[in-house]
């Protein structure tokens, strides 16, 4: 295996951590309006992840930087081509920051809703963004022979991709809902596995067209793997959230996310952006790369820093394991509040 073909596999595995990540991130984001009932139990959701949501964007970063040096053309093609839909994944990534960190600098009312409703939609657009986006990248995107996009930004808008936004939209939430569940106490603990069963039909419904369409399009033995495992997985994460155990619904949720996101990277192999004009214009691993000595430095620092970053982000995790409700929240304190499990 050559060096741009490891790299490509590591730049999958970033985005599939990212995704993981940041999918239940904007899940609950998404979840403070239709699942919270009042101020108490929306701060409860945003508290859930409270401690890790800058951390899981860290993977964004370096997906990014990695995508930059490793396979600087598809990086140029991509930044250039999706610019407005980026731009605008960018701006809500900014402002969602601020509204975790100004939501409660001042206790007016209204201050604190419109920051929450901030949150509600910069985690919304950028969780359907995101996949309107790697879907056009799956499917193929207008790319002369000068590796320039040379479509508009309404061809980004077919079909396929608004679908694809849609099944990030829905397993993102439903990724979210499970992981509210886990996380929380009393009655919004409930709440939550109510609304990640109706969540995930909708996810199962919705993924089961898009990922069959992607296998039927550009799928391959390995492709169609990881489609049955991501079924798979949804189902049995469903199962395991009609049976209360959390901790095992938020495990395959994840593995679902996993396996879908994989399955698009099988599926891409190896172009890393085809072109629709011709096939000789397609980005691919081999002629989208950086020189050979550009990528067994990368390699070198990414074997040592890797690991490091994972035991520390894994750390943060375990220490802010525990689950929350609304009896937690200062100034809250409910007439029986429900014993922590």
């Amino acid at each position: 295996m050559h060096l741009h073909d490891v790299w490509f596999v590591l730049i999958a595995v970033l985005w599939i951590g990212y995704f993981f990540l940041e999918g239940f991130d904007f899940g609950i984001g998404i979840l403070t309006k239709p699942l919270a009932r009042d101020t108490a139990e929306r701060r409860v959701l945003i508290n859930t992840i409270g401690p890790v949501w800058d951390g899981n964007e860290v993977w964004l970063l370096t997906a990014g930087g990695a995508t930059f040096a490793a396979f600087p053309d598809w990086y140029a093609t991509l930044f250039s081509g999706f610019y407005l839909p980026l731009l605008v994944i960018l701006v809500c990534l900014i402002v969602r920051g601020v509204a975790f960190e100004y939501r409660a600098k001042r206790p007016e009312p209204r201050w604190q809703r419109n920051w929450e409703e901030a949150i509600f939609w910069t985690s919304l657009l950028p969780a359907f963004l995101w996949g309107v986006a790697f879907a056009d990248i799956v499917r193929g995107v207008a790319i002369d022979g000068h590796k320039n996009y040379v479509g508009t930004v309404w061809d980004l808008l077919n079909p396929y991709a608004l679908l694809g936004g849609l099944v990030t939209l829905s397993l993102f939430t439903f990724h979210g809902a499970v992981f509210a569940a886990l996380k929380t106490v009393g009655d919004i603990r409930g709440r939550a596995r109510a609304a990640a069963l109706r969540l995930g039909l909708v996810t199962a419904a919705l993924a089961l067209v898009f990922l069959v369409w992607t296998q039927a399009d550009s799928g391959n033995g390995r492709s169609l793997v990881a489609l049955v495992a991501a079924v798979a997985a949804l189902a049995g994460a469903l199962v395991a959230n009609q049976l209360g155990r959390e901790g095992w619904a938020f495990v395959l949720s994840g593995a679902t996310v996993v396996a879908a996101v994989a399955m698009l990277f099988l599926s891409l192999f190896p172009d890393v952006m085809p072109s629709t004009l011709s096939a000789n214009w397609s980005l691919t691993v081999s002629n989208a790369a950086s020189s050979a000595y550009t990528l067994k430095l990368m390699t070198v620092v990414a074997a040592v820093f890797t690991p490091l970053v994972l035991l520390y982000q894994g750390w943060t995790y375990w220490v802010f394991r525990k689950r929350i409700g609304v009896q937690h929240i200062p100034g809250h304190a409910p007439a029986a509040a429900p014993a922590q499990v």
